[in-house]
């Protein structure tokens, strides 16, 4: 097996790192718009358009399932984009994924209504759906991996935050876009509103695409491709050298968890018969914390660059499952000034130290050449049982989807785990980047996998 020939790291332009920053943040931004608008319509408008109107509760928890099944599809999403991003290089992948998001997103605005299909709707509903997870399992680990490979070392979660803030960004104006949607009269938010904010990811995926075409490859990645070569298989070299980490990962990304039950399970709660809120108003506790979540997250990810990644983390993750419970509180009592300040407190600012950190965190545990196979299937896993949380929580509270109390509880057992994650990593906000994941003589084991580029 050949060696690659030694060549030196390619010139960085100065403002690279600000745009492969840019870059990130508006592509996350445009994708996970795509994927939260399909989070607010399956708690608000798909269990009457594509399940039994006639069963409101069984149709919500389908509804709610089929908002999960694309988290189910992230693992297997993971496995194959996270290898080819470590074969071929992160620029591929932010591309590949964007067009993908907007393809099926705007499918899914076209699909016929239950009432017009049969059970032929909600099938094709869920293969679509199997497509944006597929998507998403390749985009967030690919724009964080590029923001950190291209960031000062100083700067890493600062700069690797924008993938995160992006995110906010994306299901910001996913709320907006939702609000005036929700006000139409019954007819036709059910007819053909609903569908207007899926059509517009015609418009997300050719601007994402745009703009990720002209983003370069990053200094690690061509350092890394030039010098020593890339590997075979990046999976196996990830399994043998990393597999603690990739645990802690998995762990570690359960505190996504608050997000889907915030996002969804609380959204289709305050608005149900138990509670009476009106959907606008709830979107805009939403659109509110998320708004004041993009201010919170990159001053997070600058604490971070100062104290630590470990420190910051476990604020997020350990202060989400006591703030959770409070903001469901809040909904149960009917008082909506109370559940704004506690959706604005829980959401936009605790979870937003857990939210802005982890690209860097979970990135930096890994070496170059298998950033991305490591941050994607970790990540996808841990995202795989947040998805389907919030169907879990449809079952826990009951027939009637007032029990608020079982839920809170149920989403503290799942913060429990990252902060367990967050106690046993290594702290690596201030080792070099080059010398990130590489330990214990990895890249001397790595060599056998290794092949020309």
């Amino acid at each position: 097996m050949s060696e690659s020939v030694p060549a030196p790291a390619p010139d960085v332009p100065a403002g690279q790192p600000w745009k492969a920053a840019t870059a990130a943040w508006i592509g996350s931004a445009l994708e996970y718009y795509d994927f939260f608008v399909y989070g607010s319509a399956a708690a608000l408008i798909f269990p009457k358009v594509f399940f039994d109107a006639s069963d409101p509760a069984t149709a919500t928890l389908l509804s709610l399932a089929t908002f999960g099944v694309a988290y189910a599809a992230r693992p297997l999403g993971a496995l194959v984009l996270g290898h080819v991003g470590d074969r071929l290089g992160r620029k591929k992948i932010m591309v590949f994924t964007l067009v993908l998001m907007g393809l099926s997103t705007f499918l899914i605005g076209c699909l016929p209504s239950r009432a017009q299909a049969g059970s032929l709707a909600p099938v094709l509903l869920v293969l679509c759906r199997v497509l944006q997870g597929i998507s998403a399992a390749g985009e967030q680990a690919s724009a964080s991996s590029m923001s950190l490979e291209h960031a000062p070392e100083h700067r890493r979660g600062f700069f690797t935050s924008f993938t995160l803030s992006g995110t906010q960004g994306g299901q910001l104006i996913a709320t907006l876009v939702f609000i005036p949607v929700a006000r139409l009269p019954e007819d036709q938010l059910l007819s053909w509103g609903w569908r207007v904010p899926f059509w517009l990811s015609v418009a997300v995926a050719v601007a994402g695409y745009v703009i990720r075409r002209r983003l370069r490859e990053t200094p690690a990645f061509t350092r890394q491709a030039a010098t020593e070569g890339v590997m075979k298989l990046p999976l196996a070299v990830l399994l043998r050298e990393h597999w603690a980490d990739v645990l802690r990962v998995i762990a570690g990304a359960l505190i996504a968890s608050v997000s889907t039950i915030f996002t969804v399970w609380a959204l289709a709660y305050a608005t149900s018969d138990a509670v009476g809120m009106s959907r606008t108003s709830m979107l805009w506790v939403g659109a509110l914390a998320n708004l004041v979540a993009l201010g919170a997250i990159p001053l997070w990810a600058t604490l971070s660059d100062r104290i630590g990644r470990r420190p910051v983390f476990l604020i997020g993750a350990a202060g989400s499952a006591v703030a959770t419970a409070g903001y469901l509180w809040a909904i149960s009592t009917g008082s909506y000034p109370l559940t704004l300040a506690l959706g604005i407190v829980s959401f936009g600012v605790l979870y937003s130290a857990a939210n802005g950190v982890w690209p860097a965190f979970y990135g930096e545990m890994f070496a170059t050449r298998v950033r991305l196979s490591g941050v994607a299937i970790g990540t996808q896993t841990g995202f795989a049982v947040a998805g389907f949380a919030v169907t879990f929580a449809a079952e826990i509270a009951g027939p009637d989807g007032a029990d608020w109390g079982s839920v809170a509880l149920f989403t503290a057992a799942l913060c429990v785990p990252p902060v367990v994650a967050a106690l046993c990593a290594r702290e690596t906000h201030a080792v070099p980047t080059e010398l990130l994941g590489e330990r214990d003589g990895g890249r001397r084991t790595a060599q056998a996998e290794r092949i020309t580029v």
